[in-house]
């Protein structure tokens, strides 16, 4: 459930977005141009994001850690007084919530997050990384996950395996849906 005193505030949620995209670009020595190629978002919408003068959606979003080969979460969890227990609201997806509840480990090559989808959400994505996979348990609700022209729908207590190196997405098929998502990235 959306827990709002749990949110992290939107100024500091859009800097930490915007502190990750510059250092990432700096890091690897990459015009905006360069960046807008390797991610499939605008120059000018990722100079926006920089400035803090846009906020991604959730995609937007996904799609910049992907081109930037860096994980979700460093995107979302940097700003976050604690690494646990952290929900991140985004302004353009209001029906979605994600916690983070292990940000990603180089090390272990994986991140998780609960996330909420309310009001009977479809969300999106676009493919990741070539090996990446979601490891989708369902805690509430009934849930629909799509990967390509595939879909399965599970309900509380069972898991399903999504293949997310291809276009894959969920959808609330309940009202309110809580789900656990681990992500695993092969090679980052």
């Amino acid at each position: 459930m959306k827990n709002n005193s749990d949110a992290l505030q939107a100024g500091d949620f859009s800097l930490s977005i915007s502190s990750r995209l510059k250092q990432l670009r700096n890091d690897m020595g990459l015009s905006l141009d360069k960046a807008a190629t390797l991610t499939g978002v605008s120059k000018a919408m990722l100079g926006q994001i920089e400035r803090q003068e846009s906020s991604p959606t959730i995609a937007t979003l996904w799609k910049i850690a992907t081109g930037l080969n860096a994980s979700f979460s460093s995107f979302i969890a940097a700003n976050a007084q604690s690494e646990f227990d952290v929900n991140h609201g985004f302004i353009h997806d209001p029906n979605m919530q994600v916690k983070t509840l292990f940000p990603f480990d180089v090390n272990k090559g994986f991140e998780v997050f609960e996330i909420t989808l309310t009001h009977f959400h479809e969300q999106r994505s676009t493919a990741h990384q070539s090996g990446v996979t979601e490891h989708i348990h369902c805690i509430e609700g009934r849930l629909t996950l799509r990967q390509g022209d595939e879909s399965k729908t599970i309900t509380a207590g069972e898991q399903y395996l999504i293949k997310a190196d291809q276009v894959h997405g969920y959808k609330d098929e309940s009202g309110e849906t809580q789900f656990i998502n681990i992500i695993h990235y092969p090679v980052l």
